[in-house]
């Protein structure tokens, strides 16, 4: 199969994006990331964003939106911003307390998404949902929210699965990307350790060459998405050795 790029979400340098944004993107590529997630755009527009990547020679792996960019007159909004951008990976990144404070709840969610990946379709883009540790606290009724809602969404709505904050939440990213085969088509690149909370991508708990067979056999992954929230060293310094830490590893 063919080598998986690796990306990076910008929300692990965000300060250095705040008062930088084009140094960041020319600091990352340099490293040797081949795309970047967003999570907020710093007051650049969509053209501004494309020319910044293009002048990088960057690809735009996604972007962390809210669920209300995507409802309504606001989705031809976005969908046009995105094209610009060249992202075809809405990912909704958490939600208010309405889309997940039960069983039901979530399931009008999963029906919701399913609906704005409907609509995302013909145009070549996706939606989907990134996990933190709730995702997977029991419901009232003992299943996991994680479950209920991807097992009553279409294949058609992202895994954007974290694999360290689902550690973070007691589960093993192993079963759900074997639970639901295909679906993972990024997947959030995050190092857990249980003695260490600032350690970096090869230096904690998480099996990582079984994620990567997981990934590059039955996940459908197009994208590894190195995120760094805690920081040994200065952040920027932390996502270079976080992508020092995966070429050893063989990615």
């Amino acid at each position: 199969m063919a080598k998986i790029p690796i990306g990076l979400q910008l929300y692990s340098v965000r300060e250095e994006c705040a008062k930088d944004l084009p140094g960041v993107l020319k600091a990352v590529a340099q490293m040797g990331y081949e795309g970047v997630e967003f999570a907020g755009y710093h007051g650049y527009g969509a053209s501004e964003l494309r020319k910044m990547l293009d002048d990088f020679g960057l690809k735009c792996c996604g972007a962390h939106v809210g669920i209300e960019t995507l409802l309504g007159d606001e989705l031809a909004k976005s969908i046009e911003f995105h094209k610009t951008i060249g992202n075809k990976f809405l990912i909704v990144p958490g939600l208010p307390r309405q889309y997940t404070e039960s069983k039901e709840a979530w399931l009008r969610t999963a029906a919701l998404m399913n609906e704005i990946a409907d609509k995302l379709e013909p145009e070549g883009m996706f939606t989907g949902y990134h996990n933190h540790h709730t995702e997977f606290q029991p419901l009232e009724t003992g299943e996991l929210p994680w479950d209920v809602f991807f097992s009553n969404t279409s294949p058609k709505v992202v895994m954007q699965f974290d694999v360290g904050n689902a550690r973070h939440g007691g589960a093993d990213a192993a079963v759900f990307l074997r639970r639901y085969p295909g679906r993972a088509l990024t997947v959030h690149i995050k190092e857990y350790s249980a003695t260490n909370d600032k350690a970096l991508i090869g230096e904690g708990d998480i099996n990582w060459q079984e994620i990567f067979h997981l990934c590059e056999t039955i996940g459908g992954t197009q994208w590894y998405i190195v995120e760094q929230e805690s920081y040994a060293y200065p952040p920027l310094e932390c996502v270079d050795r976080c992508l020092k830490n995966l070429r050893a590893m063989g990615k």
